[in-house]
């Protein structure tokens, strides 16, 4: 199917068969992106830096590499453990004081700002001594970078009157990021005066590693200090939002099916026992809870629909496809096809312990494609499993939760294309089990 987007033709895919011909079949064909914001580049001052939305070239496959060797590498994630540790912790503590005072929470907002933490950490580590108050600002400004982006996206697609700033929205966009390239410069330079100190101290941390490698005169490409920026800015959108959603949508689910929700906390009970809080080390006894997460990710992908665009002439389904074809993969429509699902509307944990315990995340299966498939699936699959993970196992064991409203979560949409929930999670939590409690 062809449809117009921005006045541009796009080529919508909505079957598992075509979409393993583009993304497993001929992937080398289909491995650049485009940006689905028709008409943003000119409220981006980072226009051609993005590595998430860059042509499939040298840029991208050195940035892939480094992704898959040192950012987002095993090792790197294992030295994080004690940061996603501490800020799940802050999470329980919070959520137990609001159960002590009988207060409601909005859950959504607890669980954002967890990922926010977490990501934060990661990145920046324990830098900024000069000024300490310098990550809480790189966060507010990637949060109003989000907030205009989100505003300009759909009138900018969509809109008729899309080459004109009614609404000053793209004049804001280019203000907030200004800002915050005034203060990844800040970043930049207190890692400089680091070195030149040189307190002896390694970091860990991965602007550490984008800094060494745009100082390394022997690396295969000289990466540039816009697209460290860039990169940066993509790991916040492309890594909070996601997973908080995932997380959210996950204990809504639950909470709709009661019996669902004591049998995984049932297998918890079974493997942790009542004397600690659930580790990252036990997750991989906990199959339920894997099922429950691949169900959640089916129903609720965080990225519905996949950009690709053509490379090379080539030949799908019998069709002459042109280079720079844009292609759009319907991920969820794929996700709901009755004929693989039985039920797709419905929250069925057990089909991925029974007919479908075979698809993994990282979409080998093509009817399974939470995370995109191919060479330009997501980065960060492992991290955001890590935490997706933990975090529920941890709110199910020390939380039996009642909604404020209801008893039921009305499953919404918001409009837009990353699949958020239309309407905030608030919920009583009620501790069962307190962490902090000798």
């Amino acid at each position: 199917m062809q449809i117009l987007m921005g006045g541009k033709p796009v080529v919508v895919v909505s079957d598992a068969k075509t979409a393993k011909e583009i993304l497993k079949t001929h992937d080398v064909d289909f491995a650049s992106k485009y940006v689905l914001g028709f008409g943003l580049s000119k409220f981006n001052i980072y226009d051609g830096n993005s590595f998430i939305n860059s042509q499939y070239g040298t840029y991208w496959r050195f940035m892939k590499k480094l992704c898959r060797t040192q950012l987002f590498a095993g090792p790197q994630l294992d030295l994080f453990i004690h940061i996603r540790e501490q800020e799940t912790l802050k999470l329980l503590k919070s959520l137990v004081e609001r159960s002590r005072e009988g207060e409601p929470c909005d859950l959504g907002m607890e669980i954002s700002n967890l990922a926010n933490n977490i990501i934060c950490k990661m990145t920046l580590g324990q830098r900024c001594a000069e000024d300490p108050n310098l990550p809480m600002k790189i966060r507010k400004s990637i949060g109003a970078i989000m907030e205009y982006t989100a505003k300009l996206s759909f009138t900018q697609v969509f809109g008729p009157l899309k080459k004109f700033d009614l609404s000053g929205n793209g004049k804001k966009l280019i203000s907030v990021t200004w800002e915050f390239d005034g203060l990844m410069e800040q970043l930049f330079k207190e890692y400089e005066d680091s070195r030149i100190n040189d307190s002896g101290q390694e970091e860990n941390d991965l602007i550490s590693i984008l800094l060494e490698t745009y100082r390394d005169t022997s690396a295969e490409l000289k990466i540039t200090r816009n697209q460290i920026k860039t990169f940066f800015l993509e790991i916040f959108l492309a890594g909070v939002d996601t997973t908080a959603a995932t997380i959210q949508w996950a204990i809504a689910e639950l909470i709709n099916n009661p019996k669902i929700l004591k049998k995984l906390r049932e297998e918890i009970d079974s493997e942790v026992g009542s004397s600690r809080l659930v580790k990252e080390s036990d997750i991989q006894n906990l199959p339920y809870l894997e099922a429950i997460v691949k169900e959640t990710l089916r129903k609720h992908p965080p990225g519905p629909l996949l950009r690709r665009e053509c490379n090379t002439d080539t030949k799908i389904n019998k069709y002459e496809i042109e280079t720079g074809t844009k292609i759009l993969v319907n991920a969820y429509a794929i996700m709901q096809d009755p004929n693989i699902y039985n039920e797709p509307d419905k929250f069925i944990p057990e089909r991925f312990l029974v007919d479908h315990q075979e698809m993994d995340f990282y979409g080998q299966d093509l009817h399974f494609l939470p995370f995109g498939s191919g060479r330009r699936a997501c980065i960060g699959i492992s991290h955001a499993l890590i935490v997706t993970n933990v975090t529920i196992a941890s709110l199910i064991q020390c939380f039996d939760w009642k909604l404020k409203d209801g008893d039921k979560y009305d499953i919404k949409l918001t409009t837009g294309y990353s699949g958020a929930m239309a309407l905030p999670l608030v919920c009583y939590p009620i501790t069962r089990f307190d962490p902090f409690k000798e």
